[in-house]
This record gives structure tokens, C-alpha cells and sequence, in this order.
């Protein structure tokens, strides 16, 4: 789920976070960030993390996609998340990991060390979730498979905001090439989510900035890093709208659009 992620910067833009101000032009220098993109790409993601003396952040980017560091080279990365043919010659499923289920993070042996060790925030202006609803054909019945239609999910009044993450330093035996990577964290989906991504029920940890911060603590608790990807941000504090199924063509990709056999979304102000 949340597999494509929006970030609206230029180079003129600026990320504040407790109350210090990152220049994104040195970030981007060299980079190809755009507005909207895909997580199956495997691009470069922007990711505050604690500098390596703890008392600051670091704005960096980071390849958006979890390598585990028991995989050596990028053929073995390339098989493990695109599957492949098994000496049975059975077809061996890839693995996603450009997030993980925020329940079960301390369960996972890829995952455990990195989120005792090695936890960030992944930034966000802004994701898109696909709406499943089920539409009639020419004849008059339900169609099979549901249609799908996507929409721009962000958080009101908060121009940028932070998905919970964790990373692992990978380095390619082969070219001893050395990059960060990151997944972030989902969980259960608040009233709006659940309208929105109806087919698995799962939206990001979106935390508040007092939350964020407490995330990038280097003495939390197991007990603790567990509570805190659980958490659901309301859905009063959202706000979503359709766009176009071709968005990823467009010059803006979060152009609202309207389809009258899509009902109209439900916001539960009451939602804790």
C-alpha cells in the first residue's frame, strides 16, 4: 500500500524541522526529484535522519526501497524484490519492502535491528491510494474486477509532513557501492483511509511533529517503537480528492477531478 509518494519542492523551498531550516537546493543538486513518483522505480527519497552526533538532523536522500543487508550484490537486490525462477523452476514471488506493516515491525528479522538502531522520517507534501469500486458493465452486471480509481491524500494546514521510517546502509559486495535505504511504516486506516483504500484497510504513520521527533530518540523501547507506529493520525486532519487515473502524465499530477459513479467522501470530525 502507499506505493507512490509526493514531494512539491523547489530549489527556492525549505524544510523546517524543530525550528532549523534546510536548504533542499543542496539536497536536490544533481538529482531528479519530481512531484509525484512511483516506489517501484526505486528513486532517491528526501529522509531527515539524527546526525551521527545525535544532538541535530540530517536531510538526506535515501533509495526508497528496505535492502537487507544479507543480500550482496544488486542482482541478488533485483531478484528479491522483482521474484524470479527457482531451481524447481517454480516462480519465486519478490518482496516489497518500500513499507512495512507498523504491527509487526519487531516480528521481522530484516527489519528488527533497523528499527532498534536506525529509525527516520520520510518526507511527504502529499501520497496517492486507489479507490476500488465496484461498476456495472454494458450489460447491465457488476464487472469482475473492481475499477480503481486514485486519489491525493495530504494533511490540512501542514504543507509537508513525516512518514515513520527506518533504513539500513547497504553496500553491493561486487562494486562496494554503499547506499541508505528506507520503508516506512503503515498502519490500520482511520474512517477516511478506509473509504479511500478500501481493498486493504492500511494507510502511513503520519505522526504529529512531537511524535516525530520522539521517533528519532535513540533510547526508545521496543514497547514504545511498537506504540508509535500504531499510531493513526484522524481523519479530520486530512483531506483528499480524485485525480485523474493518468496523473502520473500530467504536468500536475493532483489536479482534482470528479466521476459521478464515485460517491462523495465521508470525514469523521467526531474520530479521536
Amino acid at each position: 500500500m502507499c506505493y507512490i509518494n509526493g514531494v512539491r519542492v523547489t530549489h527556492a523551498e525549505f524544510i523546517s524541522y524543530k525550528q532549523q531550516e534546510k536548504e533542499l537546493r543542496q539536497l536536490m543538486e544533481g538529482s531528479q526529484l519530481r512531484e509525484i513518483r512511483k516506489g517501484f522505480d526505486y528513486t532517491q527519497w528526501p529522509v531527515i535522519k539524527p546526525s551521527a552526533d545525535g544532538k541535530d538532523w540530517d536531510l538526506v536522500l535515501m533509495e526508497w526501497g528496505f535492502i537487507p543487508s544479507y543480500l550482496k550484490t544488486r542482482a541478488e537486490v533485483a531478484k528479491f524484490r522483482n521474484g524470479y525462477v527457482g531451481p524447481d523452476g517454480k516462480w519465486v514471488k519478490g518482496y516489497t519492502t518500500l513499507n512495512f506493516v507498523g504491527e509487526e515491525l519487531m516480528e521481522k528479522f530484516m527489519y528488527k535491528e533497523a528499527a532498534l538502531k536506525r529509525r527516520c522520517l520520510v518526507l511527504s507534501t502529499g501520497f496517492l491510494e486507489h479507490q476500488h469500486i465496484e461498476v456495472m458493465g454494458k450489460r447491465g452486471k457488476p464487472l469482475k474486477t473492481p475499477e480503481k480509481f486514485p486519489y491525493y491524500i495530504t494533511v490540512k494546514d501542514r504543507p509537508y509532513f513525516f512518514f515513520l521510517g527506518i533504513y539500513n546502509t547497504w553496500t553491493d559486495q561486487e562494486t562496494g557501492e554503499t547506499v541508505d535505504t528506507v520503508s516506512f511504516g503503515t498502519t490500520e486506516a482511520n474512517s477516511l483511509m478506509r473509504q479511500i483504500h478500501n481493498s486493504k484497510n492500511r494507510m502511513p504513520v503520519i505522526p504529529p511533529i512531537e511524535l516525530a521527533e520522539e521517533w528519532t530518540d535513540p533510547n526508545l523501547s521496543p514497547r514504545r517503537i511498537i506504540e508509535l507506529t500504531s499510531y493513526q493520525i484522524p481523519s479530520r486532519e486530512m483531506q483528499a480528492h480524485m485525480v485523474p487515473k493518468n496523473f502520473l502524465e500530467l504536468d500536475d499530477p493532483t489536479v482534482p477531478c470528479k466521476d459521478e459513479r464515485v460517491p462523495d467522501l465521508i470525514y469523521d470530525e467526531n474520530e479521536i
